[in-house]
């Protein structure tokens, strides 16, 4: 995949929202958000086919104005909305299956270690996301922050390789975040709970990709 395609990540649930979340997906976009990720989870989170309603009301949006649609561990949804991809975590599915079943689309994996890291790069993940980079209130089962350093050590390791940075991320540590070799961050409470998006975004994103 492209790596500017990672500039600005947009992680989003109907739990995360405290406005109507479609609206807040439509001003994301309209934002400038790079690519969005469904990732319907924690208490009240839709299921079935009112999840599966919704889901496609985000991927139409999606559509419309260009930006990659990814679901978050639900293989089964994402292949029946036919997503553009799906992002996984170590505990779900084999990534050498989900590589095989999502061919000729996008496939990212979550990764804590170098190890983790090794293992998705060559499982044929198109990228990874790294984290989380510091404390994160948005994910009730967040693992302890890595900090900058993993993410620097990733990027000496693979030069060339997609990575978004991902945890805590906010417009006051997105800049060094990207210096520490970042493509781009993934983002939920920032811009669910944002009063001005399209400065969000813009103070989140590499300057160049402005």
């Amino acid at each position: 995949m492209n790596r500017n395609d990672l500039a600005f990540y947009f992680i989003m649930g109907t739990p995360n929202c405290i406005e109507e979340p479609l609206h807040v997906l439509e001003d994301a976009l309209k934002a400038g958000i790079t690519i969005f990720q469904l990732r319907e989870k924690g208490e009240g989170a839709l299921t079935g086919k009112t999840l599966e309603q919704f889901a496609r009301q985000c991927q139409v949006l999606c559509k419309s104005y260009n930006v990659p649609f990814i679901v978050n561990d639900d293989v089964e949804l994402a292949l029946k909305l036919h997503a553009d991809g799906v992002h996984v975590g170590q505990e779900d599915v084999s990534l050498t299956e989900i590589r095989e079943t999502f061919k000729g689309r996008i496939v990212g994996v979550s990764v804590h270690t170098v190890e983790e890291l090794d293992q998705a790069v060559k499982g044929g993940a198109d990228y990874v996301g790294i984290g989380p980079i510091y404390e994160t209130q948005s994910k009730s089962d967040a693992k302890a922050p890595a900090g900058l350093t993993f993410l620097q050590e990733a990027r000496n390791l693979y030069r060339d390789f997609p990575l978004v940075a991902i945890g805590g991320i906010t417009t006051k540590n997105a800049h060094e975040t990207l210096l520490a070799g970042a493509d781009g961050v993934a983002v939920i409470s920032e811009i669910c709970q944002s009063q001005d998006r399209q400065e969000t975004v813009r103070a989140c994103k590499a300057p160049n990709l402005l």
